[in-house]
């Protein structure tokens, strides 16, 4: 599977997909059938709203008006557009890494720099790309800590668990925090690094491609990857 046949993975189930997460704002079970129909239709409104404006310019009422429910719906779900935006990007998120990891990481032939040298990556950056300005919002500096942590936390995981990284030293169990992810210093610093750079990539509207970007960032992980053999003296 290459990195363009996994985000269109994830673009087919987004309208199903980003209804799983649960929020407080709800008095029904999360695991109500109609409650994740709702949320998934109120996501995929908000999705499809903010390719054609800021979410600074969309209402509740632009929301429900394409969702093709009524307000009362939509306040017995989230409190406000920030809130569905929030939720929207967490499901996203969610969804996105579990594609990443299913994709092959074989590299493509180095002597060709036009190749892919990493499906998961690309398809990673790809995925930003697709939903520029929903991110841009949400990762920006005015956007929702809660969105940002979240995307730390799952991709911190993700290069904990892809094989990809060699091992560090504090990784056992019992260093693991609340979020049950042990403390993968190398991990962290892979995933703030990629942070970093898809939120600048990001804010300066996407000016390369997801290959392209891919291409880039590529070399830095190896060579992370290559300096964590050497242990540091003091």
């Amino acid at each position: 599977m290459g990195a363009n046949e996994g985000v269109g993975q994830l673009r087919q189930g987004d309208a199903g997909l980003v209804g799983s997460t649960t929020n407080n704002s709800s008095s029904a079970p999360p695991g109500d059938r109609r409650v994740r129909r709702t949320r998934a239709a109120l996501q995929r409104a908000l999705i499809d709203l903010v390719e054609e404006r800021d979410l600074s310019q969309i209402r509740v009422a632009d929301v429900v008006d394409r969702a093709e429910v009524n307000r009362s719906t939509f306040y017995a779900h989230y409190q406000d557009v920030h809130e569905l935006a929030e939720a929207a990007c967490t499901s996203m998120i969610d969804d996105l890494i579990g594609v990443v990891l299913a994709l092959d990481p074989a590299r493509a032939h180095p002597s060709d720099p036009a190749q892919d040298p990493d499906p998961p990556l690309t398809a990673f950056f790809a995925h930003f790309a697709e939903h520029a300005g929903l991110y841009r919002s949400q990762l920006g500096p005015t956007g929702s800590a809660r969105v940002i942590e979240h995307v730390r936390l799952r991709t911190t995981s993700a290069a904990h668990t892809s094989g990809q990284l060699p091992a560090t030293q504090d990784t056992s169990p019992d260093t693991a925090g609340t979020s049950g992810i042990p403390h993968d210093v190398l991990a962290a610093f892979v995933a703030g690094a990629l942070i970093g750079v898809a939120t600048d990539w990001l804010q300066r509207g996407c000016p390369r491609t997801p290959t392209e970007m891919t291409i880039l960032t590529k070399p830095l992980l190896r060579a992370l990857a290559a300096g964590t053999d050497t242990q540091p003296t003091l």
